[in-house]
């Protein structure tokens, strides 16, 4: 239930309230007494302490109403209290007939229209549209000569001056006790508004699909976390603009029946933002009249999303390269230099090294500097070296049928080189420097022209200190090495993928969940050692196991400790404390110190620290600080 405030101008008045009060309870949060001056200031004042509805009268609920935006329920005179007036005004006139004027806004008022019959008087109203004029309504009445006037305190004084008996317009408790039972009307009304409005609210935010809601002139008022995605804009850029404006196959004579005359419902077919989808308009009516429509929006296939890898490795054996530069993630500095190096390495001829972690885009890159290259029109072919011998390398690389002869006139990409032995890598030297094949035997065989690529997971350096690989090839591929960064170091990169992935995870099993800032932070904080893979599992698994709409820090935590036992999942990685192998008793003495500073205040040290107040619980409890 909302704040009922009881202002008025009388102290009467709230002695009136108070009596009231003592019959039944009604839930008054604040009464006091103002000067009609303060009135908007007072009434924005009791609408700061929390007040859904104010009580007031005359003049000052007049300003109230003009100048706030709350309900404001009118103390009205009874029929009963108007009569006690005149009887008053009678016996103090005592004569037959008097002329009685009335000054006042008129919904202070009852009906008044028999009062002349029944109380033989002649009674003028002199009503007010506007608090300004109060006093030439007063003025008014005394050019027109009444007897008596019964007004407030501006009416009162203007008859004062002009020598005219007055009657202020007391109330008793009738009217004070009618204001109540209105006040707490307005607010239960208000309460099923607002029940309703929260009923309408979780159903737009758990559909599966996009909603949004028009007004009876075809404005957009509100739409959904669903719609949103769909239209790629945000709800505050779409908000009462027409909807045939946003959605712009709309526009026709079936919508514009279904909000002029109600026409039960149609559907469409649409394309929004790269998206089909199937769309149904209904009308909202209410006592046979349209107040409104809904449009639902359900997808109909998946767009491609940026940063995706096009296809997986086992589709791209033997196949065509379908990657462009485009579909690589590339909204950090760090990648957008990686691939200005890369669209330049392209123009050349000569073998390029990819190197990366586990998980990096480094296959696909492969694929656009094919794409972006001399000899894109021919063949990608790719083989991995990782798990064989080195016959099986051999025929599957430099053989008659091998990747080298299918790749004729095109590319060929040797993943895994630092599992290539070194007789393997002799006959990739001869391959890449003088465009033949050997052969078991050492015989030479006339060779094609491809262009090699080769991506590995460590630097060929480390290899050959390790007289694992051979110098003349390794100077033959550092020359053009492009390094992908890990997703760790591309924050812009990874936070993209995060949602992107958690936005088709949802679609695809037709759920709906959101990351609270504290799991974004801990999700951008974590290493992620498999990259694009790892990021690509843990948030299927996260979104699958979901139990609520709201992701926060702990689930991801919980999750990422299950998942990932040998890894930390709150602590960046930090080289010099990797080198030094210092332990988590680190971060024990960091979280030790705060509490001892801030007098063992969880809150507090939460806050500090930068972590919620869960993280910090289940870090005392690993480090034994309880």
């Amino acid at each position: 239930m909302g704040k009922i405030a009881l202002l008025v101008s009388r102290e009467e008045m709230i002695y009136q309230a108070h009596n009231i009060l003592q019959e039944k309870n009604h839930e008054i949060g604040e009464m006091r007494v103002i000067k009609t001056e303060d009135a908007v200031s007072e009434a924005r004042q009791s609408i700061a302490n929390g007040a859904s509805i104010i009580i007031a009268r005359g003049l000052q609920a007049s300003l109230m109403k003009q100048y706030t935006d709350i309900p404001v329920v009118e103390i009205v005179i009874t029929a009963q209290e108007m009569a006690l007036l005149v009887s008053r005004a009678k016996q103090i006139l005592k004569k037959d007939n008097p002329v009685l004027g009335v000054v006042g806004f008129k919904n202070m008022f009852c009906d008044m229209s028999y009062f002349d019959i029944i109380y033989g008087i002649e009674m003028r109203t002199y009503f007010a549209e506007k608090g300004d004029l109060l006093e030439d309504m007063a003025r008014q009445a005394v050019r027109d000569d009444v007897d008596l006037i019964i007004g407030g305190d501006t009416a009162v004084g203007i008859a004062g001056e002009s020598g005219i008996p007055s009657l202020f317009l007391s109330n008793t408790e009738d009217s004070m006790r009618n204001a109540l039972s209105m006040a707490e009307s307005v607010d239960y009304a208000m309460g099923v508004e607002k029940r309703n409005a929260a009923q309408i609210e979780t159903l737009l935010d758990y559909s599966f699909n996009g909603v949004a809601r028009l007004d009876a002139s075809g404005s957009i008022v509100d739409i959904n976390a669903i719609m949103e995605d769909i239209l790629e804009k945000k709800k505050e850029e779409v908000l009462l603009r027409p909807a045939g404006e946003v959605f712009p196959e709309l526009l026709g004579e079936p919508f514009r029946q279904v909000l002029e005359y109600g026409k039960e419902s149609y559907s469409l077919f649409m394309e929004i933002s790269r998206t089909s989808v199937f769309a149904i308009v209904a009308p909202v009516v209410i006592e046979k009249k349209v107040e409104g429509a809904i449009l639902t929006c359900h997808r109909m296939k998946r767009k491609q999303h940026k940063g995706l890898e096009v296809k997986g490795k086992s589709q791209l054996r033997g196949a065509g390269a379908l990657g462009e530069f485009g579909d690589l993630l590339q909204e950090s500095k760090n990648m957008q230099d990686c691939l200005r190096l890369a669209k330049l390495y392209a123009l050349t001829e000569k073998a390029v090294f990819i190197t990366g972690e586990p998980g990096t885009e480094k296959q696909l890159l492969a694929q656009c500097i094919h794409n972006a290259g001399l000899h894109k029109d021919g063949p990608f072919v790719n083989v991995s070296c990782d798990g064989l011998g080195e016959e099986a390398q051999y025929d599957m690389i430099f053989g008659d049928k091998g990747a080298a002869a299918q790749a004729k006139g095109g590319s060929l990409l040797i993943e895994d080189i630092q599992a290539l032995t070194k007789a393997n890598q002799y006959r990739l030297y001869q391959l890449i420097r003088h465009k033949h094949r050997l052969g078991r035997e050492g015989q030479r065989y006339a060779g094609a022209e491809v262009r090699i690529m080769v991506t590995g997971t460590v630097p060929l350096s480390e290899l050959v200190k390790k007289q694992d690989f051979r110098k003349e090839l390794y100077y033959l591929l550092e020359g053009l090495t492009v390094t992908i960064p890990p997703l760790r170091e591309r924050k812009e990169d990874l936070e993209f993928k995060i949602r992107e992935t958690i936005r088709d995870c949802c679609e695809h099993y037709s759920r709906f969940h959101v990351l609270t800032k504290g799991a974004c932070k801990v999700l951008l904080d974590y290493p992620w050692k498999g990259n694009l893979i790892q990021v690509e599992n843990f948030c299927e698994r996260l979104i699958l196991t979901a139990e609520k709409r709201s992701l926060d820090e702990a689930a991801v935590e919980d999750l990422l400790t299950e998942m990932y036992p040998d890894e930390s999942s709150v602590e960046k990685e930090d080289p010099v404390i990797k080198n030094a192998e210092v332990p988590y008793p680190l971060e024990a003495g960091e979280i030790k110190n705060t509490l001892l500073k801030l007098g063992g205040n969880r809150e507090k040290t939460a806050k500090e620290l930068g972590i919620s107040k869960a993280t910090l619980w289940r870090k005392m409890k690993k480090y034994h600080l309880e």
